[in-house]
């Protein structure tokens, strides 16, 4: 496939050419193979002059090739040139911003300690048995995606994927999140902490632990006594600061982090026993709550 790849002003004169339902038949037929005006005019049903119009304007913006071939006497042949055409409405100067992004199951971390009421499920049942710390290093535990606990943290390791030499402009991470009490409390606020390479970038409260209505994701096995959905919240670190959902929480910066010094992306969530609001939390992925999707990392970076 041949891709042409077309500045501004030519774009200007490709639209323009494009702009016409007859031009586009003529391509589609041209994709076929090559084609004299005479083949076109009669698969078109259209007069032999506005074929050969509308095969000069594809020629002036470079979109088909014409060229005679040997035949009755000589004939002229069209041929179309590209597959793909890509328009550029960005200056060639600009930089190019590049995003690695990595969605990580809730199940797969890689350190923890944590204290009762505490708990993993995965989508078909309990792993292991609930209020045990051990059960957290069962090998179902990679399965989870519900996992609570009422104090405490759970560490995950992030590959990392940022190219050398390069300038790292933001890391956003995003997750499921509420607090942690028994069965559930709706009314029950837990400062919720999140960690990045060792650094502590800072908390959200959490207003409650949410159940009594099911989340839209949450198995029917799953009863609604229980702790049903979370609140989607997204860390943001630049060169201005540290942010949840855009309301600024810190002062670290994206250099502090010192994303590639490192093999990995370390993101520990943390419910600290000496918060204001020590109420815990639960960790949701893809299948439980109300978002389908696990703990999500992106690193934009130029």
């Amino acid at each position: 496939m041949r891709t042409l790849e077309i500045s501004l002003k030519e774009a200007i004169e490709v639209c323009k050419a494009l702009g016409n339902e007859h031009r586009m038949d003529i391509l589609k037929l041209l994709s076929e193979g090559p084609k004299n005006v005479n083949d076109l005019s009669t698969l078109l049903e259209i007069p032999f002059s506005s074929t050969a119009t509308n095969v000069n304007k594809l020629e002036d913006a470079n979109l088909i090739s014409t060229e005679k071939v040997p035949g009755r006497g000589s004939q002229k042949v069209s041929s179309k040139k590209f597959d793909r055409i890509i328009i550029n409405l960005r200056n060639k100067e600009e930089p190019v911003n590049n995003l690695f992004r990595y969605e990580l199951p809730v199940g797969e971390f890689v350190n923890c300690n944590v204290e009762p009421t505490c708990g993993l499920l995965s989508e078909n049942g309990i792993i292991h048995v609930e209020d045990e710390p051990r059960s957290f290093y069962e090998p179902e535990r990679k399965n989870a995606q519900l996992i609570w606990f009422r104090a405490g943290f759970i560490e995950y390791h992030f590959p990392n994927r940022i190219p050398d030499e390069v300038t790292v402009d933001e890391l956003n991470f995003s997750v499921e999140l509420c607090s942690e009490a028994t069965y559930y409390k709706n009314d029950w606020p837990s400062d919720i902490t999140c960690v990045i390479n060792d650094i502590d970038i800072g908390y959200w409260t959490s207003p409650g632990d949410f159940g009594g209505v099911r989340g839209n994701l949450t198995p029917y096995w799953w009863g609604t006594n229980n702790t049903q959905y979370g609140i989607l919240k997204n860390w943001k670190v630049n060169q201005e600061g540290t942010f949840v959902d855009g309301e600024k929480i810190s002062n670290i910066t994206i250099n502090e982090l010192r994303l590639q010094n490192k093999p990995y992306i370390s993101i520990r969530l943390e419910a600290k026993k000496d918060a204001e609001n020590s109420g815990g939390l639960n960790v949701f992925g893809s299948k439980f709550g109300n978002y389908d999707q696990d703990l999500l990392l992106e690193v934009s970076y130029k």
